[in-house]
């Protein structure tokens, strides 16, 4: 184990290994090498997929955000006595925050029409959980337009 190491240790650091080794290192050390054109000294494969990983980041994160967003207007909507502050302020902070993200990035502006049905559904179930409610306490198809989950003023009556 000792020599494996400290051979480990010995090995001249190249944009592969450090990847693995020391990930923070390997983002300085590559912005680097884009900032002054050494394309040689790029580990692409590793970049290209880290930028790729970059764009599902920010699909996932819109797709968390309009769950959580979902779940409290399902909430408001089949227990509205319960509706606190808290809920309220999720909602508002939901909504910003997909706003920001799709302000950041213009091209996926679709992106929460193309996954609101599947989102919808995954929503339900979570909001069955945190609510005890049977299923057919929920609407079985959304009961929302796109705009009015968006609105940062809309609340379900």
């Amino acid at each position: 184990k000792r020599e494996g190491a400290m051979s480990k240790a010995l090995l001249k650091p190249t944009p592969e290994n450090l990847y693995e080794n020391d990930f923070y290192r390997w983002t300085q050390e590559q912005a680097r090498s884009l900032s002054d054109r050494r394309t040689h000294a790029l580990d692409a494969g590793n970049l290209i997929d880290e930028v790729e990983s970059l764009g599902r980041s920010q699909r996932t994160a819109i797709e968390s955000h309009l769950r959580v967003l979902l779940v409290h207007l399902l909430k408001f909507l089949v227990q509205p006595q319960r509706a606190t502050p808290s809920w309220r302020r999720t909602l508002r902070n939901q909504r910003k925050e997909i706003a920001w993200l799709l302000a950041r990035s213009p091209s996926l502006q679709g992106y929460p029409a193309a996954i609101l049905a599947e989102t919808y559904d995954d929503a339900v179930r979570r909001a069955m959980q945190e609510t005890s409610l049977e299923r057919d306490r929920f609407p079985t198809t959304l009961p929302f337009t796109l705009d009015q989950i968006l609105d940062l003023d809309f609340e379900p009556s």
